[in-house]
């Protein structure tokens, strides 16, 4: 009878709602106590559940040693209302947030339109080769082209990229609603065709063009990225986008991220955050990842979401025998060597040979038989030079003339086995 006189007298009262609704829960957890009957303690002292009063309103408090234990359940009404509040405030700011947010987004739409309304119809929005030239594009794009042999495919896709942006640039300059294009890219291809040159120059092309803070490439394996026990991957992985922020972090044979036969595997908290990353900083960072494209396709195939942020996937074929000549000509000139007539033939024929073998690394390979070729001139000067029948001098020309003599050879590949390890 007392609870259903209290029930009647709060919803006929003018208290806020609020405090109303927190008085009606409270005299439904009084209820539920009288109901059940106070302790055998308390029956012979008190008639309602202890910590009750009646006066001044229905208030729930703490009860001594000897009350109904069901009591230390109940909060008292002051803290219920304080925190009800505190709820209230966040909602409003949050609320409030949104608007602002909105206000502000309204504001900017109204100036762009008066800017729009301004400009002239006929007001150029400026010349495709001024952005170029005064960004320092065009330089970049002829390095690439000068620098790296073959390639065309990579080539012409970079360049791509780079109209893209230029375009975007003289969009924003006329107000034209733009977006920054997804960057994320995506490197398949063999080892030694040229991956981590072609990241770097697109760092570079970005920063010129204000896509980045500075270009700088940062490359991370596994190892940087995954931990070894509960808890030490999220900050690997952390430390090394914090180390690319402002630049592209290159992701080298990224599939080794993921291990399908080992469910407690570290490598997919990693994954989760670059993901994270990938979507929501992506005006911050650029991720790259790099390997072979079969196993590129796999591991795509374990994490959809990943491919699905990358928007440019670049194969990187391999390089031909003739190619791969023409980047030992520019190697052995940027160590001051000059290549004999003599020995390029033999050069070639190496080359076509050791393409048949495995672990071959295209332009690595090459790099190993030019540093092959090196070390073979020195022992053949050594020995020319030591012996009595020679004077001892040496010349600039044979200091850096490279000869036949001194290149590998097919024979000699033909002689160690197709299975034989040669570098």
């Amino acid at each position: 009878a007392w609870a259903r006189a209290r029930w009647t007298a709060l919803i006929t009262s003018r208290e806020p709602v609020m405090l109303k609704n927190l008085s009606l829960l409270t005299l439904l957890a009084g209820a539920d106590a009288m109901r059940m009957g106070p302790s055998p303690v308390a029956r012979s002292t008190v008639a309602r559940p202890s910590g009750v009063a009646m006066a001044g309103g229905l208030q729930l408090g703490d009860v001594g040693a000897g009350g109904d234990p069901n009591m230390k359940n109940y909060r008292k009404l002051g803290d219920a209302v304080r925190e009800a509040d505190a709820e209230r405030a966040k909602e409003a700011d949050a609320s409030n947030k949104a608007l602002r947010m909105e206000d502000e987004k309204r504001n900017r739409r109204s100036k762009k339109n008066e800017v729009m309304r301004a400009i002239p119809d006929d007001t150029p929005a400026g010349q495709v080769s001024d952005f170029m030239y005064r960004d320092g594009v065009t330089d970049e794009l002829d390095k690439l082209d000068n620098e790296m042999i073959g390639l065309k495919p990579v080539k012409q896709r970079v360049r791509d990229i780079a109209s893209l942006l230029v375009i975007d640039k003289m969009r924003r300059k006329l107000g034209l609603d733009t977006s920054i294009p997804s960057l994320h890219m995506c490197f398949t291809g063999a080892p030694g065709t040229g991956k981590t040159t072609v990241a770097m120059k697109m760092g570079t092309i970005l920063q010129r063009m204000g896509y980045c803070r500075h270009g700088g490439v940062v490359v991370a394996t596994r190892d940087d990225l995954v931990g070894q026990y509960v808890g030490h991957t999220a900050p690997k992985t952390k430390e090394m986008i914090k180390k690319a922020f402002g630049g592209i972090l290159l992701i080298d044979e990224a599939y080794y991220l993921y291990n399908a036969a080992n469910d407690k595997d570290y490598g997919q908290e990693s994954i989760e955050i670059l993901l994270n990353v990938m979507e929501n900083q992506r005006d911050d960072l650029i991720i790259t990842l790099a390997g072979y494209k079969d196993r590129m396709d796999k591991f795509f195939s374990y994490i959809p979401g990943m491919s699905s942020r990358i928007g440019n996937h670049i194969d990187f074929p391999n390089y031909e025998p003739d190619e791969l000549v023409d980047i030992a000509k520019v190697m052995a000139l940027e160590l001051e060597y000059d290549l004999a007539p003599d020995a390029l033939p033999v050069l070639k024929e190496y080359i076509a040979k050791r393409m048949t073998l495995p672990f071959f690394s295209n332009a690595r390979t090459v790099r190993n038989a030019i540093d092959r070729a090196r070390m073979r001139q020195a022992s053949r000067l050594f020995i020319e030079k030591m012996d009595p029948k020679s004077d001892g001098n040496v010349t600039p020309d044979e200091l850096k003339l490279l000869t036949a003599a001194d290149m590998p050879t097919a024979a000699e590949l033909a002689a160690r086995g197709d299975s034989a390890i040669v570098e």
